[in-house]
């Protein structure tokens, strides 16, 4: 075992769980063991939640302007301890160390982001009437919960982490059970920068402990990112306890190519989307529209789709069990009467013959009917259907469930319009493969790629880590009453 045992991180010091259920940490990259979890139990929410609620009344009463000069000194010691994080961050997930480095300069930008908020909670006042003011404020709301995924163990909790605490919260965070490590050293760089015991606590665990936060009467709201089966498990859950909750789940983003796009550029940008972060991304592409004749550009997206190699410039998938799933999809769309023009099953990569590497893979001629089109895959697959008009492509679009994001390509620009106003999804993309937007802009989804309201990050995050105080006051009787006072 590589590392020390996980343990949680409670009032500022790392502490050992009450239960023996353990499960393994394994490094995709080449099966190393990398670390033991535990897995905690209700006991050990119930010692998180009182840290936090400890320190709650002191964190929120302490001026917005202070609570952010905590987060300009994390953004530092993100940067000074930037390649270290991405190592940890490429081992314990898979990814690409080039990939992982972008994720944690993602965390930087989130972290800075967090450091503006005072000028924009700043609130409102309005003299409404002679000597009568209005005025609103923005207040946290206590505990908070947030529970992250594997796919980017340290940018998710960083989408969370310092816009909740910098608005006066106190935190519970749950890591994904694959990928505990580095969230463990993000607690590590915030302690350092200074944020006092009890505002951020760390649970390992799996689902019991994911049931255990949904259920805990003193933790008021919750933000999940997943898979939707699970967001969707979350949100009902927690919403039956009254709780806030904002639930991300899967996705299946359709990238639209016009026969007038730009080819290489077109070719590059599907190839990338599909094969990022080894496709375990939401935003990834993971089917592409051809409108009219676009061969020429499949052969070009087939060209890029050999030039990424698993261990070189492609990471690995999760664990086996994503591995043998992805390559399921791919037999069945073959056996379905689908055409594999890049096949990425059965890669190896010599000196990691343990590591669970998936190759980047191109299926033509998929029907809209077939699984490889209409589920979340997670891997480094696109699959390529053919339209003959657009509004047959946004029919596709359209009656997909989910509504993440969505990418036309194209230089007519009325064209790009009228595709991006009838796209169902949150995100849209002309000529950008993945159209993640940046601070201040918020993240989010459509359909079923998202449950409850408002989005993830950016100004959108405000209004659901706060509640909004609205104050009247009067301090002159000798102006007398009207209808306005």
């Amino acid at each position: 075992m590589k590392y020390e045992r996980v343990r949680n991180f409670i009032n500022g010091s790392f502490k050992d769980v009450s239960s023996a259920r353990t499960l393994p940490v394994i490094s995709p990259v080449d099966g190393t063991l990398l670390a033991e979890l535990p897995c905690s139990s209700a006991a050990d929410l119930e010692h998180a939640v009182e840290a936090a609620q400890t320190a709650f009344p002191a964190w929120s009463r302490t001026p917005i302007k202070e609570r952010v000069q905590v987060f300009f000194r994390y953004k530092y010691l993100l940067e000074k301890h930037l390649k270290g994080l991405a190592a940890l961050v490429s081992e314990e997930n898979g990814k690409t160390f080039s990939e992982a480095v972008a994720e944690v300069e993602k965390c930087i930008e989130l972290t800075e982001f967090a450091t503006s908020l005072p000028q924009l909670v700043a609130g409102e006042v309005l003299e409404v009437s002679t000597g009568v003011e209005c005025r609103t404020s923005y207040v946290p709301l206590g505990v908070v919960a947030s529970i992250v995924p594997f796919n980017f163990p340290a940018m998710v909790p960083n989408w969370t982490i310092p816009n909740a605490i910098a608005l006066g919260n106190c935190m519970i965070i749950k890591p994904s059970e694959k990928v505990p490590l580095s969230l463990s050293v993000i607690a590590r760089l915030l302690k350092e920068a200074g944020l006092p015991d009890g505002v951020l606590n760390i649970v390992n665990g799996d689902s019991e402990i994911v049931d255990a936060i949904c259920d805990h009467p003193d933790i008021t709201a919750i933000s999940f990112v997943g898979s939707t089966r699970v967001a969707k498990i979350v949100y009902q859950r927690s919403t039956q306890q009254l709780k806030r909750c904002l639930a991300l789940g899967g996705a299946k983003n359709h990238l639209l190519v016009l026969p007038d796009a730009k080819p290489d550029m077109t070719a590059q940008n599907v190839a990338a989307s599909m094969s990022g972060c080894a496709g375990q991304r939401c935003m990834a592409a993971s089917a592409m529209i051809g409108v009219g004749e676009v061969d020429h550009i499949v052969d070009l997206v087939c060209q890029e789709a050999r030039k990424i190699i698993p261990g070189q410039n492609l990471g690995a998938v999760i664990n086996q069990e994503s591995k043998e799933r992805i390559e399921r999809y791919i037999t069945e769309a073959e056996a379905q009467g689908a055409r594999i023009l890049v096949d990425g099953r059965g890669a190896t990569v010599a000196g990691k013959e343990s590591g669970t590497y998936v190759g980047p893979t191109v299926i033509d001629y998929v029907t809209a009917d077939m699984a490889v089109a209409r589920e979340e895959i997670f891997g480094p697959v696109i699959s390529i259907m053919r339209t003959s008009t657009v509004d047959e492509a946004l029919r596709i679009e359209n009656e997909n469930p989910y509504g993440n994001a969505a990418a036309v390509f194209t230089q007519n620009g009325g064209m790009a319009r009228y595709i991006a106003e009838r796209a169902s999804a949150g995100m849209i993309g002309v000529n950008v493969g993945v159209p993640v937007p940046r601070e201040p802009f918020s993240f989010g989804g459509w359909n079923e790629s998202k449950f409850g309201v408002g989005d993830i990050t950016g100004k959108s995050s405000i209004a659901f880590w706060t509640k909004l105080k609205k104050s009247t006051t009067k301090w002159n009787p000798e102006e007398g009453v009207n209808w306005m006072s």
